[in-house]
């Protein structure tokens, strides 16, 4: 709620009031009113004031203002917004309605009013003052959301694929392949789920539609990990004059035939892709052997690089 003074805010500049002796009147007489501290007759004086003359900004701000006061939020809320629908709206009525959409937690809006003021009056030392509260309540806001939001995820990863209505073949399966929760699942691809004995396309259809339904797909926990690891490997490569190197094909490693095919299996296009692996990943191929992961090694050590080292919780 604004708490500025009446004698600040009665009369303010930049209204566009028609000359309508009946609306003046009465907002002279709501002022009166207000001063002597009546409240609920200023409000009525301005009611009639603007009812009088609807396009009397002056009216609809002071009624606003009036009713902000008595905790007439909503209502007040309308008619400043009325009020700065007007070119130029009026400072006082973008500063208290930025005050009140702050109040509200709607930080997005506050801070779109004050801009409005500071673009015509940069040095307002109010509306500077206050847009500092509203950007750090904003930032605190989207911390607190993001924080939320990976709790929240964290909390659906670590569910046991148990708490799901699967038949026996597809719960059984995923035990022996030591899957508990929809994070181990997420983590594993289609192929090597159909790789296991005894799992078939109907489980595999099955498990693909308890995971649609939660927004998650097979893989997932895979790409997101690589993608998380090409970002660290740039942010370190940074300054190093490296970085160009992520980008440049893999082909420009000259492996041996074998060592390519492997890493077109896993869809492996950059260095940097294949810096996002971890060598479990790329011994999990069929026929690729120690000899061609010493192989990539050697081509990567003399690149200044490496492969993705396994971090606790993988």
């Amino acid at each position: 709620m604004s708490n500025d003074p009446m004698d600040t805010v009665i009369g303010a500049s930049g209204t566009s009031a028609v000359d309508s002796q009946a609306a003046n009147d009465l907002i002279q007489q709501g002022k009166a009113l207000f001063n002597e501290g009546d409240r609920v007759g200023a409000i009525e004086a301005f009611r009639k004031a603007l009812s009088a003359n609807t396009s009397d900004m002056d009216a609809a701000f002071n009624l606003a203002y009036v009713l902000d006061l008595a905790g007439e939020e909503e209502e007040a809320l309308s008619l400043y917004e009325r009020v700065c629908e007007n070119s130029p709206a009026p400072i006082n009525a973008l500063m208290n309605l930025s005050v009140m959409y702050e109040d509200q937690g709607d930080y997005v809006r506050a801070e779109r009013c004050l801009r409005q003021i500071m673009d015509t009056n940069p040095n307002h030392a109010r509306a500077r003052l206050f847009m500092k509260d509203v950007i750090a309540s904003k930032s605190m806001v989207i911390e607190e959301e993001n924080e939320r939001d990976v709790m929240k995820r964290r909390a659906l990863l670590d569910t046991p694929v148990t708490d799901f209505e699967l038949t026996v073949r597809a719960r059984t399966c995923l035990k022996k392949m030591n899957i508990r929760t929809l994070g181990d699942l997420i983590r594993i691809n289609e192929a090597e789920l159909m790789s296991y004995k005894n799992f078939g396309e109907s489980s595999l259809e099955e498990i693909k539609r308890m995971l649609s339904a939660k927004g998650l797909r097979l893989g997932q926990g895979r790409e997101d990990a690589h993608r998380v690891a090409r970002r660290q490997i740039l942010e370190k490569l940074k300054g190093t004059g490296k970085e160009g190197l992520l980008n440049k094909p893999v082909s420009e490693l000259q492996l041996s035939v074998r060592a390519r095919k492997a890493l077109q299996m896993l869809n492996i296009q950059s260095i940097g892709d294949l810096c996002s692996h971890t060598e479990a990943e790329l011994m999990g191929v069929k026929n690729f052997g120690a000899t061609s992961l010493d192989e990539i090694k050697e081509k990567l050590v003399n690149c200044g690089l490496s492969l993705r080292e396994l971090e606790d919780g993988e």
